[in-house]
């Protein structure tokens, strides 16, 4: 599901980077956490949110931290 992060919530283990209260978030099954497609549209590259887990799910269908599930 799609959803608002409401605290920090430590790293992405996709992209590494800081998972920050107001980021929005994928929450899988297995309730593991990561940043979901987020673009501002008129803003410079560098203002652009990162997509770990659309890009992910592209070339996988698992949870990065839990492949076998």
């Amino acid at each position: 599901s799609e959803d608002v992060l409401s605290k920090d919530a430590g790293e992405c283990a996709i992209c590494l980077e800081e998972l920050q209260q107001g980021d929005t978030i994928a929450r899988l099954p297995c309730l593991c956490i990561y940043h979901k497609r987020q673009v501002f549209l008129g803003m410079p590259i560098k203002f652009q949110k990162v997509v770990c887990i659309d890009e992910w799910f592209e070339v996988n269908r698992s949870c990065p931290e839990h492949p076998s599930d």
